[in-house]
């Protein structure tokens, strides 16, 4: 039966029969990277068991009736065969990487002797003004001297912390000895332990000559891009070789928001753009196939060179061949197996790979390109688009299609504006990554002519630079999206469950009218509301389920942030919907999880200058974890005590509690919390942390009158019971904010304490029941306005 015109399930079908294997044998590594190596052996063997009995049971069978129940057999075995496979090839990592040996000095955190070979290239990070700056170094470790002197052979990845600038100009597969301590990892990837370096390394040899004409080449366009302006001229060197130490963290996070993050990174698209260019030109010379292939297959090599064989580069290389293969001989169908076997080498030869998300997002938009990128090029080929605008609407759309459930469960948002912004980048990306390889291979030899590829090739990459920054800026460009692995199989489920529901004529055209109906309709409402954050914002109460963070407007893009809450995408997700790229100061108001949990979030593609924490140090695990993330961020973290203040732009902040420790209370960790008058735009607002009534009667014995009185009141440990009346009735607040989970199992908020705020004239809002809370000044009056709901008066 012929099938409608652009209908997508129009040709043959595609070739899954070998993808279970490919599945199998990721999850399995990705959830192996969790366990230790009996389990991983364990589940390995017991998948061979049970793919040895169900392929005896199918062999008997053979010649008999229902060859559909058996093929569908022999794709469980092939399922089962690549849990063995995936299993097996995990644990033995995993016996090198939780070594008995290295375990010992990981938790005594013993100063050693390593030698290492470099994995990739030193990576700055970005940390407070003043202060040495941060290097991270993937490593190979290969020996290891122990403080009594043995020398062991240790074959684990490490990633060396170090400040040193002698680690900056390493290259990969230098090899070198160093000094540190070793430390344990966080775990769920293959590295065994991560060394604080002391000192410069000692290098052992030179590097291989690949790696050292990378170096000159990547130097080189450094270089060039110097004179440029900082956006484009920081983009330019991520886009052709991944580089992004001069990217801006504003530039970072509009590409984030518009769905344009492969761009700062190697990935499959890359190769295929440079190696697409070169088929583009044999086809133009009439080139035969044979010699096509051939100067493709040169210039790939070529590319990886430059940008350094590492793993996830021979992983892009991989992935953008096969899709440029794919569209090359138009034969998507031959071109699904050889994914699949790529799928499955690359995670058999290095396991890490099944849970790095660029990975996960290269398998996802090359099957995209092969699956559905096709099929919708030629359905809109047939309803009259011209052939290339066919493509560059096909192949965005398919690839952010099936990227998205991975990008929505990292970020806890979709992107509206993804494939409109991609489209819109596509006319720039060729000529930017050309220019940019130009530049590159021009700048030994001829630096002038370098420079001035590089700045044509800075007006392409300007382009790309505005597209995301306007993008980023639209009323309801992202919405959000349960984060984590949860909301990510729900959009998956929802994108697969519209995939085979739009195969019906009736059901697509309901479907593009409602689409249709639903971006006009909420277009005007978006364009006319007050969108957010709110203008004129002076404070924000993030809800971030049983928990706190506050965060307070510096200027645009920057704010000083109270708390992390509990989790770290909600942390994340909060700040960016409120546009905060930069935290000028990170306040721990004290250790428990409810405040701590959620630092990696703030951490996450911002710089954050630095904290402050109390002096209480416990609980333990708390401090350690909010050191840790400071540490990897290279942000200085300093306790502070009575007298304490801080100013930057609309921000000045003062440490009211407590006045002195305290000690011998249910909880001495809540009564030692930090607890800060902050006055923004003339507004007073006091952040009380989780204060109980001890610290209260502390503060109002030692504040001086009328200082507790404010406008503003983040109502203290989530509006529990253990409140001084006394300290309530000083604060006499016009706005009292309830940071709170829904249906906690605490209690909180207290009705008694809300009741008796409400009876002192204050508002009362919870984040339990009206989400993200702001404060904004309007007409010389306190207005507040909770996320998605109009603003209401005091």
């Amino acid at each position: 039966m012929a099938h409608p015109a652009g209908d997508p399930a129009a040709g043959p079908p595609p070739d899954l029969r070998l993808a279970g294997l490919a599945v199998a044998a990721w999850l399995t590594a990705l959830a192996g990277l969790h366990l230790s190596a009996p389990a991983g052996a364990a589940l390995a063997v017991a998948a061979a068991g049970l793919a040895g009995t169900l392929a005896v049971h199918l062999l008997g069978r053979l010649g008999r009736p229902r060859e559909a129940a058996r093929r569908y057999g022999w794709i469980v075995v092939a399922a089962l065969l690549g849990v063995v496979c995936g299993g097996a090839a995990t644990s033995a990592r995993l016996t090198a990487r939780d070594a008995a040996v290295l375990r010992s000095l990981t938790q005594d955190r013993s100063p050693v002797t390593v030698d290492l070979v470099v994995r990739d290239d030193p990576r700055p990070v970005r940390g407070a003004a003043g202060r040495p700056a941060m290097l991270l170094v993937p490593a190979d470790l290969v020996t290891v001297t122990g403080p009594d002197g043995r020398r062991v052979d240790a074959p684990v990845r490490v990633l060396v912390l170090a400040t040193d600038p002698g680690w900056r100009p390493l290259l990969p597969g230098q090899r070198l000895t160093a000094e540190g301590r070793l430390a344990e990892p966080r775990g769920g990837d293959l590295t065994g332990a991560v060394l604080t370096a002391r000192g410069a390394p000692v290098p052992r040899g030179e590097p291989g000559w690949a790696q050292r004409v990378a170096g000159t080449l990547r130097a080189g366009l450094q270089r060039a891009c110097a004179p440029l302006p900082d956006d484009p001229g920081g983009l330019l060197p991520g886009l052709v070789v991944g580089d992004t130490s001069r990217l801006p963290p504003a530039v970072e996070e509009d590409f984030r928001a518009t769905g344009m993050t492969h761009l700062n990174a190697v990935s499959g698209s890359n190769v295929a753009i440079v190696v697409g260019a070169v088929l583009l030109l044999a086809r133009w010379g009439r080139a035969g196939p044979r010699l096509a292939v051939v100067l493709c297959g040169l210039a790939l090599v070529g590319f990886v060179i430059l940008v350094r064989p590492s793993p996830s580069v021979v992983r892009a290389a991989t992935m953008g061949a096969i899709g440029l293969a794919a569209l090359a001989a138009g034969r998507s169908r031959a071109a699904l197996p050889a994914l699949v076997a790529a799928v499955t080498m690359l995670v058999l030869v290095d396991p890490e790979l099944a849970g790095d998300p660029g990975f996960a997002l290269s398998v996802l938009a090359t099957a995209g390109l092969l699956l559905l990128a096709p099929r919708w090029r030629d359905g809109l080929r047939r309803r009259g688009v011209p052939t290339g605008l066919a493509e560059a609407l096909a192949v965005p759309a398919a690839a952010q299609l099936a990227c998205g459930p991975v990008v929505a469960g990292l970020s806890g948002t979709v992107s509206l504006v993804a494939v409109p912004a991609n489209l819109l980048a596509v006319p720039a990306i060729a000529p930017a990554t050309v220019l940019g390889v130009l530049a590159a291979v021009l700048s030994p030899v001829w630096p002038a002519a370098a420079e001035f590829v590089a700045w044509l090739a800075s007006w392409p990459a300007w382009w790309l630079v505005s597209v995301a920054r306007y993008g980023a800026r639209l009323p309801a460009g992202t919405l959000p999206w349960p984060g984590g692995i949860g909301g990510g199989l729900l959009l998956a489920a929802l994108t697969i469950a519209l995939l085979v529901a739009v195969r019906r004529p009736l059901v697509r055209r309901s479907v593009a009218v409602v689409g249709v109906a639903a971006v006009l309709g909420a277009l005007p409402v978006r364009l006319v509301a007050s969108g957010w954050p709110p203008a004129g914002w002076v404070v924000a109460v993030c809800a971030v389920g049983q928990g706190d963070l506050v965060v307070l407007p510096v200027a645009a893009g920057r704010a000083v942030v109270v708390d992390a809450g509990p989790d770290p995408a909600a942390a994340d997700g909060c700040l960016r919907r409120l546009g905060v790229r930069r935290v000028s100061l990170l306040v721990v108001s004290h250790f428990h999880a409810d405040h701590t949990a959620g630092v990696d979030g703030v951490f996450r593609s911002r710089r954050v200058s630095a904290v402050v924490t109390p002096q209480w140090p416990e609980p333990a695990a708390g401090r350690d974890l909010v050191r840790s993330a400071a540490t990897v961020g290279g942000t200085p973290v300093a306790p502070v005590g009575a007298g304490w203040t801080f100013r930057d732009g609309r921000v000045e902040v003062s440490l009211l509690g407590p006045p002195y420790p305290i000690r011998g209370t249910r909880s001495d960790a809540n009564n030692n919390s930090v607890v800060l008058l902050a006055r923004v735009d003339g507004v007073r607002i006091l952040l009380a942390g989780d204060a109980e009534t001890e610290e209260q009667r502390a503060m109002l014995d030692r504040v001086p009158a009328g200082t507790l009185r404010v406008d503003v009141l983040k109502v203290a440990h989530h509006g529990s019971a253990y409140q001084d009346p006394a300290f309530l009735d000083a604060t006499r607040p016009v706005v009292a904010l309830v940071p709170v989970g829904a249906d906690n199992d605490y209690g909180h908020p207290n009705p008694a304490v809300l009741s008796r705020l409400t009876r002192a004239g204050a508002r009362v809002l919870r984040t339990d029941t009206q989400g993200d809370l702001a404060v904004v000044t309007t007409g010389g009056r306190l207005a507040v306005v909770a996320r998605g709901a109009q603003p209401g008066r005091p």
